[in-house]
């Protein structure tokens, strides 16, 4: 009989291989993006030193409006560019955390480069 695959699990599987190829250092950062149903976060992290430097989510007091859609991924994606220009963070690599580079994703890392982030 056929058995589908968990999706959780594939994704986890694509973001180990992204993972091994993606580390962010002190001079460049990783922007790491984690999706949820209902929300989107993001986060920059030194790896080097295994710490978050940023993070922005659409739970956060600053963000108004539906966490699930795409002008949400935009605005969270502003908001992490602003708090990381404020810490004096201008270049990072991106981490779509094994999802496909389309739609909230996509949306989030738009918002960020609009807001001054290089990657």
């Amino acid at each position: 009989m056929f058995k589908k695959d968990d999706r959780k699990k594939l994704r986890t599987k694509r973001h180990l291989k992204v993972r091994k190829k993606i580390f962010g250092t002190t001079e460049k950062p990783r922007l790491s993006v984690y999706r949820s149903d209902k929300n989107i976060y993001a986060q920059i992290i030194d790896d080097v030193n295994g710490a978050t430097l940023v993070s922005a989510s659409s739970l956060d007091k600053d963000f108004e409006g539906i966490g699930s859609n795409k002008e949400a991924a935009k605005v969270v994606g502003e908001i992490i560019a602003k708090k990381a220009i404020e810490k004096g963070i201008k270049k990072v690599v991106f981490d779509r955390g094994g999802y496909v580079y389309h739609g909230r994703v996509q949306n989030l890392a738009e918002g960020a480069r609009e807001a001054g982030l290089e990657f």
